[in-house]
């Protein structure tokens, strides 16, 4: 048998993180047993639906690196599927027209729970084949009446549902248009689903689709219902929590190895393991191994495990992320040679790639100003003769490049028996306007020569500048005293 799984969202609202670990659990689950992955858009709430949602969730998926082997389906393309079934239902006599009102429905419901009891509908058109005119009928399922429906869920295990707490369900509106429960159980028929991995606020929904496959003589799937992932206080997952679209994590700088392997973590484990590949997850992942349990969101590990990737990640991965990350900061372009050195010397600084560029935009955007206390603390006279000997030798370096840099300033600070601290600060301040950056070797290789000495040149000036007019101040003001009287 050719495993057949398939996700499938309703475009009401963005992709979210539950259900991109739905996706990811059976796209897994497929790609384990060389079977193929669905992709199906439940997209029969007309009112609700959209066309921003729906490609919200593509893009997403595809972001996310989760290809799907077949699809998109869209369930509104079709009904005349759905309508075909409907009617062999009737024909059979596994489906029925009901004529009953919404007055009269909410009436039988009233009552019901006057009297304590389950609100449900009580067959009344179950056994009856007259017509009512001026009321459009819809059609239910012909539930059976008696017996048990078991589900061997691969998660939870065996559960029962007694047949006499499922009442006769809608499978077609007074319009004509197809339910949900329904459509669901025609698409995994003609799909040829052969495992459904989904979330576990569908459990219940599982004894009438699994009824009416059985009505229809079609395969029982195989079902795996995923348990919730709450906020780290325990309460249902909501946007404070990190319940946004899929593409926000792209936003926030996350890689998707990343955050999809921190999803897999989320109800299932293989050993102590933390961190896990693509591969490693293909390779190890069963579905059998979920927890029941929910699991709890949690930010900061999520950007520990990011911290991992882009630590292990070769350096050329990290560059069209970077890139593009700059460029939502206004940095139109860079070359992929000076985005590598950019994120070997700075992913041990940074746990998200936005983090990382917001971090790496003195290399793109000379400083105009100077921080003022570490200018205060850092900037002297002798600190600028030393600078500028620094500049004079840099310029004439036979080769530009992070060791050859390193070599110089230490030997520099070695010959002048200065403190190499005493030497990188002014030139970190002088280069990047503040005194946080990489090992200076890095930041002047990565900056180019041109570009370094240029901001060098241009910090020595002003702070020359600056240092005669303070002391041209302080000069000015004890003779401005002595005239003053």
């Amino acid at each position: 048998m050719t495993v057949r799984t398939r996700f499938a969202p309703s475009p009401t609202g963005f992709l979210h993180i539950g259900g991109l670990r739905t996706a990811l659990f059976s796209w897994l689950y497929a790609r384990r047993h060389g079977g193929q992955f669905v992709l199906r858009i439940e997209d029969t709430d007309l009112e609700r639906s959209t066309d921003a949602a729906i490609q919200q969730i593509l893009d997403g998926l595809e972001w996310a690196g989760l290809t799907h082997d077949e699809g998109p389906f869209f369930q509104t393309k079709r009904f005349d599927r759905y309508k075909e079934i409907i009617q062999g239902m009737l024909a059979q006599g596994t489906a029925y027209y009901c004529y009953c009102t919404k007055a009269e429905l909410e009436e039988l419901r009233a009552g019901q729970i006057a009297r304590g009891e389950k609100p449900r509908y009580d067959g009344h058109w179950r056994e009856r084949t007259d017509v009512r005119d001026g009321v459009a009928p819809v059609v239910r399922f012909k539930n059976p009446l008696v017996g048990e429906v078991i589900v061997e869920d691969v998660v939870h295990g065996r559960v029962v549902f007694q047949n006499s707490e499922l009442d006769d369900f809608i499978i077609a509106r007074s319009d004509g248009s197809p339910t949900y429960n329904f459509c669901v159980v025609v698409d995994d028929m003609d799909m040829g689903i052969t495992h459904v991995i989904r979330g576990d606020d569908h459990l219940n929904n599982t004894p009438r689709q699994l009824n009416m496959l059985l009505a229809l003589n079609a395969r029982v799937p195989v079902y795996a219902h995923l348990p919730m992932i709450l906020g780290s206080d325990g309460a249902k997952l909501s946007k404070r929590h990190g319940a946004v679209s899929v593409l926000q994590y792209r936003e926030e700088g996350f890689l998707p190895e990343a955050l999809l392997n921190y999803l897999v973590r989320l109800g299932w484990s293989h050993g102590d393991q933390e961190i896990f590949s693509i591969e490693d997850m293909v390779r190890l992942f069963d579905i059998g191994d979920v927890n029941k349990s929910a699991s709890a969101f949690n930010g900061e590990k999520l950007a520990w495990l990011n911290q991992q990737h882009m630590m292990r990640a070769p350096a050329a991965r990290l560059v069209e992320p970077l890139r593009w990350q700059l460029q939502q900061l206004g940095v139109p372009t860079a070359g992929d040679a000076q985005l590598e050195q950019i994120v070997l010397a700075q992913r041990e600084r940074a746990k998200t790639l936005k983090e990382m560029a917001e971090n790496s935009l003195f290399f793109f955007r000379a400083p105009e100003v100077y921080d003022a206390k570490a200018v205060r603390k850092h900037v002297t006279g002798e600190a600028l003769t030393a600078v500028e000997a620094v500049a004079r030798g840099l310029a004439e370096l036979p080769a530009w490049s992070a060791p050859d840099i390193h070599a110089f300033i230490t030997d520099f600070a070695a010959a002048h028996s200065t403190p190499l601290g005493k030497i990188a600060q002014p030139l970190r301040l002088a280069l990047c306007g503040g005194t946080v950056s990489p090992p200076i070797d890095a930041t002047l290789a990565i900056l180019g020569r041109t570009e370094a000495l240029s901001r060098l040149l241009r910090a020595l000036e002003t702070w020359r500048g600056e240092m005669y007019e303070h002391a041209r101040g302080a000069l000015q003001r004890p003779s401005d005293a002595g005239n003053s009287g």
